[in-house]
């Protein structure tokens, strides 16, 4: 029964990935329920989510695109440098340094997005970032998706939009670079005795499930109805993070 817990559960975070991101957080306490510790749980969850980020983000492609002056390829190229530094700095640094950030982080990502999203006037480029901050944003953010991973999503959501994208091709392309940071951590990942491989391939199948599906709604959902699920959830993970900190 609790690994099909652990697959509903993983089928629910993987199309709350490609809707919004934060699903990560649903699947880390679960497999800690299957007798893991944390940085274990960390690891498996990078390796099991990684099918479903690829799924996810090949299914909504034609939806992803570059911004503020950064074609999708530049921010491919940073995605993966971020993602390696990332990797490497779990392998060295005790996680108790970036586990503390995570509230901050997301509480300031959810921020930005409901400010970009409800209270600046349609057509106004002031707030908008350029492309030296938008590639900055997309570095941080990469190298906390290579370490620790949870919420990176939403964290890109918000950089995106903030730099003019619209949030349903914020979410496709934030779709296809959470895949693209995620590749080098794996590879790395892959050889560690931390990786406990029945929970992560019932995790990866429930999560590319859940993923293809949220892939395809995105196509369906009003823009409005989206902003509103990104903030909601974005409010969720921040208090819930508070708490577990707590």
């Amino acid at each position: 029964m609790l690994y099909v817990a652990l697959f509903l559960v993983a089928a629910w975070a993987g199309a709350q990935n490609a809707l919004a991101g934060g699903g990560s957080f649903l699947i880390l306490p679960t497999l800690m329920l299957t007798g893991m510790d944390a940085r274990a749980a960390n690891i498996t969850s990078c390796v099991a989510l990684f099918p479903a980020q690829v799924a996810t983000g090949w299914t909504g492609r034609a939806l992803a695109g570059g911004v503020a002056g950064l074609p999708l390829r530049a921010l491919f190229v940073i995605s993966v440098i971020g993602g390696a530094i990332g990797a490497a700095i779990l392998l060295l640094t005790p996680s108790g340094f970036f586990a503390k950030l995570v509230p901050w982080l997301v509480l300031f990502a959810t921020s930005v997005f409901v400010w970009g999203s409800f209270f600046r006037k349609p057509g106004d480029q002031s707030g908008h970032i350029g492309p030296v901050a938008a590639a900055a944003a997309q570095f941080a953010i990469s190298i906390y998706g290579g370490y620790f991973g949870g919420g990176i999503g939403f964290l890109m959501v918000a950089a995106l939009t903030l730099a003019g994208e619209k949030v349903r091709a914020a979410s496709a392309t934030k779709n296809v670079l959470a895949g693209v940071m995620n590749a080098a951590a794996v590879l790395i990942f892959l050889f560690s005795p931390d990786l406990h491989w029945q929970q992560a391939l019932v995790t990866s199948a429930g999560a590319t499930l859940g993923g293809l599906f949220g892939a395809k709604l995105l196509h369906r959902l009003d823009e409005k109805l989206l902003r509103i699920a990104v903030a909601c959830i974005g409010a969720a993970l921040t208090v819930g993070l508070f708490f577990a900190g707590a």
